[in-house]
């Protein structure tokens, strides 16, 4: 005969822990860094909105629809933000290689010492200065791919940064595969369904998750890098005349890392608010990428049942 079962209350237990020193010392050490992170935030993006307070309560429309100019009080950041945004989307189309690599190296790979120098190789990519990318791609994408890119063009920079977070993106995606429960991967194959069954059914949904989370941080680091942009030719000032869309994309460039850093390097007294209210841009700019991204991910762990 059974005897009385007895039920452990999770709250009780975490109500035990004034006992615990150690606990609460760590604890605090958790609480301390995580003020410390929103303290270091908070005061950057303190000190550049009180800096560019001029522009943006004054000609915060105009700021942003203006082009660049010479002139600070018609000069604007336009073209910076087309030029950002065209980056970000050549950077997410470039995103289906680096998952492919992944769910490669993670489902079909075999554990084989090859196969281990690449995964070590893609991980030590990830750490290299995103300086060195940018001559990668002003001997690649600039000047060897001249006739497809146009040379120092948006085109080059998008592809340029893409190649620089492809290995977090293959990190990240390879992560998000390796969490998914074995379990899951079983259950498939005792009802007799394909590996591609397994991975398209089962995997590629449980690790959605984890995927978008990786592509958020790419595609906000992407938005960013100003060093790359530098290396292979991007403009400062510039006219786009009567060209048209595509001509344009071939053509001379800029992006709000480079309207930022044009304007820092201008006598302070005139142009300061004018970096400010740039990274004011930027800083909302990646905050609304992010945003739609979570959301995308929330919505796609809810309808998917995790």
């Amino acid at each position: 005969m059974a005897g009385p079962t007895t039920t452990v209350d999770l709250g009780d237990l975490r109500a035990r822990r004034g006992a615990d020193v150690r606990g609460q010392i760590f604890l605090a050490l958790l609480v301390a860094s995580v003020v410390l992170a929103f303290a270091m935030v908070g005061a950057v993006f303190y000190d550049v909105t009180v800096d560019a307070w001029d522009i943006i309560s004054n000609r915060l429309g105009d700021f942003l629809r203006m082009p660049s100019s010479s002139d600070p009080t018609k000069a604007g950041v336009a073209q910076g933000i087309r030029g950002s945004l065209l980056i970000a989307l050549i950077v997410v189309a470039t995103f289906p290689i680096g998952i492919a690599g992944a769910i490669y190296l993670e489902e079909y790979a075999d554990d084989t010492w090859s196969t281990r120098l690449i995964q070590v190789t893609v991980r030590n990519l990830a750490g290299v200065p995103s300086i060195v990318y940018g001559l990668l791609g002003l001997a690649v994408f600039v000047q060897s791919l001249r006739g497809l890119t146009g040379g120092s063009s948006v085109i080059a920079a998008g592809l340029t940064l893409a190649v620089l977070v492809l290995p977090v993106v293959v990190i990240t995606s390879a992560e998000a595969v390796r969490a998914v429960p074995p379990a899951l991967r079983e259950g498939a194959y005792g009802l007799g369904a394909t590996q591609w069954e397994v991975i398209r059914t089962q995997v590629v949904p449980a690790a959605l998750p984890g995927i978008l989370t990786g592509t958020v941080l790419a595609v906000a680091r992407a938005l960013g890098e100003a060093a790359p942009l530098l290396v292979i030719g991007a403009a400062g000032f510039y006219t786009t005349g009567n060209l048209d869309f595509l001509e344009q994309t071939q053509g001379a460039f800029t992006a709000l890392p480079m309207n930022i850093a044009n304007f820092a390097r201008l006598p302070a007294e005139t142009w300061r608010g004018h970096a400010a209210a740039a990274s004011v841009v930027l800083l909302v700019l990646v905050f609304i990428v992010n945003l739609v991204a979570i959301t995308a991910r929330a919505r796609i762990s809810k309808k998917l049942g995790r």
